[in-house]
Parts: C-alpha cells; structure tokens; sequence
C-alpha cells in the first residue's frame, strides 16, 4: 500500500510540475511581440500628399511622418517653408501618437494637460498632429506646420489621409 502511495503521489508531482511548465509558457510568449508599425512607402506618400495638399491652397508647410514610438519616418517640406517649422511638425506628430488623438482635440479637451506636456522635449501641443490608426492599432502621426493656422494644417494632413484611407484601413 505504501508503493501505491507513494507512485501516486510521484505522480501527481510530476503532473504538477508539467502543469506548472506548461502555466509558464504564455508569459514567455509575450517576450517577442507582432508590432503594427507604419511603413516607409506609405508615410513618403502621406507626407507628399500634404504637401501637396497645402501647396493647392496656396501654403508652404512641412509634414512630418512619425511610427509609434515618435521616430521620424518621412519629412517633406515645400520649396519655401521654413526650416525652423520642420521641428514644429515633428513636434505635433510625436504630440498626436502620444495623446492617440488628433492634438486640437487634446488642447481642446485637455488644456492642463496640453500646456503640461509641452514642457517635453520634442513634443509640440499645438493644432496640426494627426494620430494614423490602422484597423484599430496606431501605427504612426502626421504632424504638419507653415500654413496660417494649425487648422489649416490638420486640414491638409486629413486631405492626404482620405486619399490614402484603402492603404490605411485594409492595412494587414
């Protein structure tokens, strides 16, 4: 009988231990993560088609293209604009993918918190950053500088956005 008890007992350990090894395995499973990141192709286009956007209306801006963590991916600036709004762009860009909100909606809806994060290097809360979302997961920002009004700017980067939104919303 003590056999027998002992073989179970050994038994269930050893279950245990499987189970507990197996319990183990999900964790170690997010250690390497599947990232939705905005590409190169698509952000060239999207900063080109802001550019051009606000050139029709008769603006010299900059737009800035940034990934999820606030990279800079694409930059184009009309002939004429400014180099000092370059940072102004990336700025609102990097402002946009953090606050995962368009940055009037923030200042509108936040003001302490935007005069707050204004203080952070290379973050700029003013009107012009637009978050990019593809199928639910934000994948970059816009963010744009040099026409008369930061509305114009957002503007002009949601004017690229609506002709890029197939690339956008069916992105994989």
């Amino acid at each position: 009988m003590l056999k027998n008890t002992y073989r179970i007992l050994r038994g269930t350990a050893m279950a245990l231990t499987v189970i507990a090894f197996s319990a183990g395995t999900p964790a170690q499973a997010a250690d390497v993560l599947n990232v939705k990141i905005i590409g190169t192709d698509l952000a060239r286009d999207l900063a080109d088609g802001t550019v051009k956007a606000c050139e029709d209306k008769g603006y010299s801006i900059t737009a800035a293209v940034v990934d999820r963590s606030g990279q800079i991916i694409a930059v184009l600036r009309s002939q004429f604009a400014a180099i000092q709004i370059l940072d102004i762009a990336a700025g609102k860009a990097r402002a946009a993918i953090m606050a995962g909100t368009p940055t009037t909606n923030l200042r509108a809806n936040r003001p302490d918190l935007a005069a707050n994060l204004m203080h952070l290097d290379g973050i700029m809360m003013m009107d012009g950053g637009l978050p990019i979302n593809a199928a639910g997961v934000r994948i970059g920002a816009v963010g744009v500088s040099g026409a008369p009004g930061g509305d114009i700017d957002e503007a002009c980067a949601q004017e690229a956005l609506n002709t890029l939104v197939d690339r956008i919303e069916f992105a994989e």
